[in-house]
């Protein structure tokens, strides 16, 4: 059953950003299934689509096909904090690729000018892949909904920290973090190469880069809610 009409497996805050923003858009024309398909193996010679592709691909398309929604962000500007509204597509694309770990099938993802394509590997990660390999981003895509969840709950935030990449601020965040009372990591939205913490008035994002050129770097954010929020990271700090 599509996510829209079940939203079993997901928290409250998901769900409430699914019916406040979700919608499922209707198939304009007949979606070739994947067991039609042919797909190139590691020497690029083109073999029927492998059953487990064919069952991880059809239950995507069947559990969150066509689904659409509107995430909002809070970033900080030169001028301040303003919010923009990003909108994800979990409309399946055409291409399939193998890996040393199985397969992954591409879909459209987030509508925004990027130098990677969004995809979903068969043992259930959600992933990037930038002409090289299989990038993780979410352990699922329960995951990667709730990780969207947490992100427009922190709209009305004031971002105290723009993405940044490099040890000096890792370390910093990871002394935020055993200091501030109260900051719990959020597990339905968190995973291996994105990990959310999230207390009462202070939010921290720490994410791997998105790129297969070297070593994947470590990057951050942190976001505060009103003056309490702010004078508890300075306190942090001091």
């Amino acid at each position: 059953m599509h996510i829209l009409d079940d939203p079993t497996g997901l928290s409250e805050r998901a769900r409430d950003l699914l019916a406040r923003t979700g919608w499922r858009k209707p198939e304009s024309s007949p979606r070739l299934a994947t067991d039609f398909h042919r797909v190139p193996d590691r020497t690029g010679s083109l073999i029927p689509a492998p059953m487990k592709l064919v069952i991880r691909r059809e239950g995507f398309a069947a559990r969150f096909g066509g689904l659409q929604y509107v995430v909002r962000q809070s970033v900080l500007m030169p001028g301040g904090a303003r919010e923009f509204q990003h909108w994800w597509d979990f409309d399946l694309g055409d291409w399939m690729r193998r890996d040393v770990r199985g397969w992954h099938f591409e879909f459209i993802g987030e509508h925004i000018s990027s130098p990677v394509a969004y995809a979903v590997h068969t043992d259930g990660r959600v992933g990037v892949t930038d002409g090289g390999p299989f990038l993780e981003i979410a352990p699922s895509v329960y995951h990667l909904i709730e990780s969207h969840a947490v992100l427009d709950h922190l709209a009305s935030w004031h971002p105290w920290h723009q993405p940044a990449a490099g040890s000096g601020w890792v370390a910093l965040v990871d002394h935020l973090a055993a200091q501030l009372d109260g900051l719990a990591e959020v597990a339905e939205a968190s995973g291996p190469c994105s990990r959310w913490l999230l207390g009462e008035n202070v939010a921290i994002r720490d994410t791997m880069s998105y790129t297969s050129d070297g070593p994947r770097t470590r990057g951050v954010r942190v976001w505060v809610r009103g003056e309490h929020g702010l004078s508890q990271v300075r306190a942090a700090l001091a």
